[in-house]
């Protein structure tokens, strides 16, 4: 079994990060940067930057200078999401520094876009972002433009598609449960696990370190994301390794110096 990954994920709106419950409202939380550098020396396994003025509205281009300005102080894989419509859009952020480009609301405007920036940036690069409401005990539906218009697909046939488009990894995000410290949706991971091949990411709602034993354990998710449980409690990314590593889950080893 591959090593599971510790990612956290960064909120970013205009000048700061944000948080918000259920994709809203953002409130300013601080500044990047130093959220960046305290990670990258936590040795976190990756971080994911999320755009969410661009990943709701989708009307410009991704900010390129700010990108930079992030990379500048990550040394870690960086995964960029938000505002990304074309292959140009994709390439320019590579090009920025970062490792992965996040797709979310442009996969459902421009169907042929995932296997576009597969073909001319490998699979490795590419991840889909899924992000779902449940409707009922057993149904959970689809949403894009950062939580505000519904899809007529759901989760699990979107993930099919981004699958079969060529995208390397999923995130699958409960919107139900973001920001609100409840704990992973584990019935919709394990939906989009059982659904693909590819690695899936955890997001959405993780409350302690047993969020993500149960992620890898109960739902075989490849990677556990957080943003609230680690910017807002005294939990810290170690400590999640700890725990998984405690429950028998392989995770890379930290040396630690001093």
């Amino acid at each position: 079994m591959l090593k599971v990954r510790i990612i956290p994920t960064l909120l970013w709106s205009g000048f700061g990060l944000v948080k918000g419950t259920q994709f809203d409202p953002w409130r300013p939380v601080g500044p990047v940067v130093p959220a960046i550098e305290v990670y990258t020396k936590r040795d976190v396994d990756e971080l994911m930057i999320l755009d969410v003025d661009q990943s709701k509205e989708g009307t410009t281009e991704p900010d390129l200078f700010s990108i930079t300005d992030f990379v500048r102080s990550c040394n870690v894989p960086l995964t960029y999401g938000g505002g990304i419509a074309s292959v140009e859009d994709a390439i320019n952020v590579i090009q920025a520094g970062a490792d992965k480009i996040l797709l979310n609301t442009h996969q459902y405007l421009n169907k042929k876009l995932i296997s576009e920036l597969a073909l001319r940036l490998g699979s490795q690069a590419v991840v889909a972002g899924i992000d779902a409401r449940r409707l009922n005990e057993t149904t959970h539906v689809t949403y894009s433009h950062c939580g505000t218009i519904e899809q007529d697909v759901s989760p699990t046939e979107a993930a099919k598609i981004a699958e079969s488009e060529g995208a390397g990894e999923i995130v699958i995000t409960s919107i139900d449960r973001d920001g609100t410290l409840e704990g992973y949706d584990l019935e919709l991971i394990s939906k989009i696990t059982d659904t693909v091949r590819v690695p899936v990411i955890a997001s959405g709602g993780a409350k302690d370190a047993n969020c993500f034993v149960e992620a890898v354990q109960k739902s075989r998710a490849s990677a556990v994301a957080a943003g609230a449980l680690f910017h807002f409690t005294e939990l810290t990314p170690d400590d999640a390794r700890t725990a998984m590593r405690d429950a028998g889950i392989p995770v890379r080893q930290v040396l630690h110096s001093g």
